[in-house]
């Protein structure tokens, strides 16, 4: 191999300081039998001092003193060495500070065989094949010889463990472990004093995980395992967390109603007291009731109750007061085990463990649920909940205003001088209510109400206490059920009774069949026939009337009032059948009347037109002679009079019903039967005495 020249700058007292000494000079140790023959003595190197030397001169003293053959390439990395060593030291230990010293300036020794040792870059050393060290590199003394080692892990994996590794590694040999998964292993090419701290970290970590864990079970007597793991995740939440080990695991299994702890034998006193002084006997948090209601529909209350929960619940969220307690639920498959919330304080959660404290405000574990069979509403969360939920069905429970409404409807036949049938029955009417009459008319009568009621202004309050709501109201606004002068006529006198903000019906005429469909089908065999079917609908066809009562807490109705009238005009064909022309009139008024006020609705007018003729035979012209023709045209209008009172819920309402079957033949067979009455209802009023005859 070629000699390099050495630097001008090298002190060639280098290697005159050279001066070996032999163990042999030392005081010899006092004589002992041996079974076995001692070691040869190992060199010792005096002193060592390199100033700017080349890379020839150490492989030169590295080959002297090693006695192996250096392998080198043509070009190595250019560097100068410095070094001082003042002491005598071992030839071994002088011969790994220069491979430690050569490996620090990027240049590898892998040793090959007895005899040779490959020198070459860094980061071409791994292709170079180093050596394979078998064994444990703990006792090999640490250098900067390059090698590599296959490390098997027992318990760490070693794709998670390599990538930990890396920032440990050479960075001149920029290569990362080679990782074998199948066998949980890595080759890693490295120094050996690298490859001993490598091995050392692995003898520390890879180790069972539940070396310094313990099993302990906890038989609970009172509490139940899920509910007592659930209540320990709250509490041991948030800053409590960082305070118990990481491998720390709890676990209920229900079916033994134990709970299961992992954890260091020094967590146990924590959660033995933790344990016992969560599984005592204790009320449950929650119960049930069942709220049976009298009036309202439970439906309609738990729909109500379920915006009202919902809505304050959104309030608070929106408030910041949702953030420390989970919105409550109105429907909920198992409101027993609620879920815990994702940040909690130690304070919320001792809130939890001792019972929240009595509010105004809905919990997490309500429920609420109807029953529609017996009309009763459950309800099951927690006793400030029940309490909230039964004040709140109590008020909503109550039996609501109920009004009777007469209606009497009415047809005037109007003259070419009358613009309406109001004008034409001589009513006085302001802001649709009945105030008076104005004249005594064809169509009605100021008999038995009294002057009162015909003169001006006055008359209206002489009208309104002459026509209290114990007088028919037919008699009250002086029409009868026959017609007078063929002015008016009653065309019906029903009676409805409904509560409050529920709509009534009146229905007052016929139903005829009206085809809404044929159909035809081939009759014999060859086709030519059909047979044809009929598809018929009844048609109802009269006059409608539809309330919708609002009833005061002063006594006052207002009333919505849809009024549809439909008359038969004539008919018309529709495929050869005589289908019925229908006229249809209708209004929607919105009336506030007091208690026995009466409402007069007019205005749907009809116009009729009729011809009669009395012709003597089938020739036109000798008929028209002999005979007479006449035309005639007229106007109806129908008049509502309404009279809306609030009933009492007592024996009072039934007064005018009484009195009217009083006046009927019927009147004693009628009593008789109601007088048998259970107990519990209060008695019927007597009859009214009838009147004393006049003188």
């Amino acid at each position: 191999m070629p000699r390099h020249s050495r630097p001008a700058t090298l002190l060639l007292s280098a290697l005159a300081l050279l001066v070996p000494l032999r163990a042999q000079d030392a005081t010899p140790l006092p004589a002992t039998p041996a079974v076995t023959a001692a070691p040869p003595p190992e060199e010792i190197i005096s002193t060592l001092v390199l100033r700017n030397a080349s890379v020839d001169m150490v492989l030169d003293l590295y080959e002297r003193w090693s006695g192996r053959i250096l392998l080198r390439p043509p070009t190595l990395p250019a560097a100068t060495f410095t070094l001082n060593l003042d002491k005598p030291l071992p030839k071994s230990e002088v011969l790994r500070a220069l491979e430690t010293l050569l490996n620090r300036n990027g240049i590898g020794l892998a040793p090959l065989g007895e005899r040779f040792t490959l020198v070459s870059s860094l980061n071409l050393i791994r292709a170079d094949a180093p050596e394979l060290i078998d064994g444990s590199t703990l006792g090999l003394p640490p250098s900067g010889r390059i090698a590599a080692k296959i490390f098997k892990l027992s318990f760490l994996r070693v794709t998670e463990f390599s990538p930990q590794i890396a920032p440990m590694l050479s960075p001149a040999i920029a290569t990362p472990p080679a990782i074998f998964e199948k066998t949980n292993s890595f080759l890693v090419v490295e120094s050996v004093a690298n490859l001993q701290r490598i091995e050392h970290l692995i003898t520390e970590l890879d180790r069972p995980a539940s070396g310094s864990l313990a099993v302990k079970s906890y038989d609970l007597k009172y509490a139940k395992a899920s509910d007592l793991a659930n209540k320990l995740r709250t509490l041991l939440a948030g800053p409590l967390a960082a305070q118990i080990g990481s491998a720390t695991t709890y676990q209920p299994d229900d079916r033994t109603n134990q709970l299961l702890l992992i954890s260091d034998p020094r967590e146990q006193p924590f959660f033995d007291s933790l344990v016992a002084r969560l599984d005592t006997r204790a009320d449950p948090t929650t119960r049930s009731e069942v709220i049976f209601l009298k009036h309202a529909d439970a439906v309609k209350v738990e729909a109500l109750l379920a915006k009202l929960v919902s809505g304050q619940n959104s309030a608070a969220q929106s408030s910041g007061a949702g953030a420390t307690r989970a919105p409550a639920k109105t429907r909920n498959d198992n409101p027993s085990i609620p879920i815990p919330p994702t940040s909690a304080v130690p304070e919320a959660a001792a809130a939890l463990v001792n019972g929240a404290a009595a509010s105004e405000e809905f919990s997490s574990l309500l429920t609420i649920v109807s029953d529609e069979r017996s009309n009763a509403i459950v309800v099951a969360g927690t006793p400030d909940d029940i309490r909230l939920v039964v004040s709140l069905v109590n008020r909503l429970d109550v039996l609501l205003a109920q009004v009777r409404i007469e209606v009497v409807i009415a047809e005037v036949t109007l003259n070419d001088n009358a613009s309406s049938g109001v004008d034409a029955l001589g009513l006085r009417v302001e802001n649709n209510k009945l105030t008076g009459f104005s004249a005594s008319g064809p169509g009605a009568s100021i008999g038995g109400i009294g002057a009162a009621g015909a003169s001006g202004a006055s008359g209206a309050t002489g009208f309104a206490q002459s026509t209290g709501y114990g007088q028919n109201l037919t008699a009250a606004i002086g029409l009868s059920t026959t017609p007078r002068k063929d002015r008016s006529s009653i065309l019906s006198v029903p009676t409805i009774v409904t509560t409050h903000n529920k709509e009534a019906e009146i229905f007052v005429g016929e139903t005829r069949p009206v085809i809404s469909g044929t159909q035809s089908t081939p009759s014999g065999a060859s086709g030519g026939n059909f047979n044809t079917s009929s598809t018929v609908t009844q048609q109802k066809i009269g006059i409608r009337l539809k309330v919708l009562p609002l009833i005061g807490s002063s006594g006052t109705v207002q009333l919505k009032i849809d009024q549809q009238v439909e008359d038969v005009l004539g008919t018309v064909k529709i495929d050869g059948n005589d289908q019925p022309r229908i006229g249809s009139r209708t209004t929607t008024s919105f009336v506030s009347a007091a208690n026995g006020e009466i409402i007069v609705l007019g205005g749907l007018q009809r116009n009729t037109e009729s011809k009669s003729s009395s012709r003597l035979g089938p020739i036109p012209f000798l008929g028209d002679l002999f005979g007479s023709r006449s035309r005639a045209k007229g106007r109806t209008e129908l008049i509502f009079f309404l009279r809306p009172i609030v009933l009492t819920n007592t024996a009072l309402d039934n007064i005018e019903a009484l009195k009217r079957i009083d006046d009927t033949p019927q009147a004693k067979k009628v009593r008789e039967v109601l007088d048998h009455r259970p107990a519990s209802l209060p008695p019927l009023p007597e009859p009214a005495a009838a009147p004393a005859p006049k003188s």
